[in-house]
């Protein structure tokens, strides 16, 4: 596809109009080149008008009033839930659950469904390419239960290796966890055949889907997972505010993870009864103007459309790749463009990725630097950190130019041949 008729269906500098933060100039006047959508994304206005509408006008707690306030905001909560329901396409808004991010909704599954159903010998499989938030409350609950995790391991160009799948998943194999894209590599994984792989031995299926829904159409159904978690403000939303999806069945056999209000039906001095879905896993005072706002970013991430989105993404990414691949001691990490979303995560031959991101900034290019939350990652790569660039439908050709042009300026700073 041409630049030309990209621009048909995306005008980015309309769209850059609509984040204010994009416009204001850094400290000494430098132009913001924000390169870090896949840490958190910026906020278009008519997201922030929309928390500030829910504070200003209806500020009130959910499911507890009869008075007006009280009915306006569970009424804009429950069409946010809705919103999600849609943007998944789940069969039931009751499979959409409220959390404070990707990070709570895997905890929650791994605490409420894997203390439940994994004993002594089960297996968890894993990938290497997971965030650490789709590692560690596994191996918690692994230590807990007396439960395996098991890895499926990476090609030389950062792609699952599924030719491994035959010898990993067995019977044992009680849970299958890993990541729609990969937040270093950008690799994007085969969801739906994983899937059906798994269900074939029985184990259920969890995504993190934090770095995928904010760039290409979701469709939980036709991947057939069992549970999905996301972040909104990876999806332009505000923070603070995470979904978990999950299927019906599922979430009714697994216990309440957290106790206290709005998770009950009644409470006794020696028991309870837990709520119907989904407030049965909504325990407490949930992130309101949060959830609100997470449903007008919905709105305004949809009414530009994915196909146009994934289209300009792709085009970054792609030009991407070719003004990094010419520049000297650079290193690239992950599959070709074809092959990943709109992340690249990169190395210089001597210079440490601080250093890097320090003087990216010098040039008010923003990059995220480190070992991104995920260690077993960087030790597989034999690197201690990286450098990422992740791309949003805000940015331009341009400004991947600049990001080019910044790290020869920081090569240049450490005389680098």
């Amino acid at each position: 596809m041409t630049e030309s008729t990209i621009q048909q269906s995306l005008d980015v500098e309309a769209v850059r109009r609509d984040f204010p933060i994009l416009g204001k100039p850094l400290s000494g006047g430098r132009p913001l080149v924000y390169l870090d959508s896949g840490a958190t994304a910026q906020k278009p206005q008519c997201v922030i008008d929309k928390v500030v509408e829910c504070y200003e006008n209806y500020n009130a707690n959910v499911h507890r009033g009869v008075h007006s306030l009280g009915n306006r905001v569970t009424t804009e909560l429950e069409e946010a839930r809705e919103k999600v329901r849609s943007l998944l396409n789940a069969r039931h808004v009751e499979e959409i659950v409220f959390t404070s991010g990707t990070t709570a909704s895997i905890n929650l599954v791994a605490n409420a469904w894997g203390r439940k159903f994994l004993s002594a010998g089960d297996e968890i499989l894993v990938t290497v390419m997971e965030h650490h938030a789709n590692l560690v409350p596994w191996q918690q609950v692994a230590e807990a239960t007396g439960a395996v995790l098991k890895y499926i391991p990476l090609t030389a160009d950062g792609r699952l290796d599924l030719s491994a799948l035959d010898e990993l998943l067995t019977t044992k194999t009680k849970m299958l966890a890993v990541t729609s894209m990969s937040n270093v590599l950008g690799t994007i994984n085969p969801i739906k055949e994983l899937s059906n792989r798994a269900h074939q031995v029985g184990a259920a299926v969890l995504v993190d889907a934090a770095q995928s829904v904010p760039h290409e159409a979701i469709d939980v159904c036709d991947w057939d997972a069992d549970f999905v978690a996301f972040s909104g403000h990876k999806m332009y939303g505000p923070t603070g505010i995470g979904v978990l999806y999950g299927k019906r069945q599922l979430l009714e056999a697994m216990d309440p993870f957290l106790g206290g209000g709005n998770m009950i039906r009644y409470v006794y001095r020696d028991r309870f009864e837990p709520a119907d879905l989904p407030a049965k896993f909504e325990a407490g005072t949930l992130p309101i103007a949060q959830a609100i706002g997470l449903g007008r970013a919905i709105d305004y991430v949809t009414s530009i459309g994915f196909e146009a989105i994934g289209a300009h993404e792709h085009q970054l990414t792609v030009r991407a790749h070719e003004a990094l691949a010419e520049i000297p001691g650079l290193t690239i990490y992950g599959p070709e463009p074809s092959q990943k979303g709109s992340i690249v995560s990169f190395s210089i031959e001597g210079l440490h990725s601080h250093d890097v991101g320090e003087l990216l900034d010098r040039k008010g290019v923003e990059i995220r630097v480190g070992h991104h939350c995920t260690m077993p990652l960087h030790e597989h790569l034999e690197v201690s950190s990286t450098s990422r660039a992740s791309f949003a439908f805000y940015n331009t050709l341009e400004e991947v130019s600049a990001l080019a042009e910044a790290i020869r300026y920081a090569r240049e700073v450490f005389r680098l041949k």
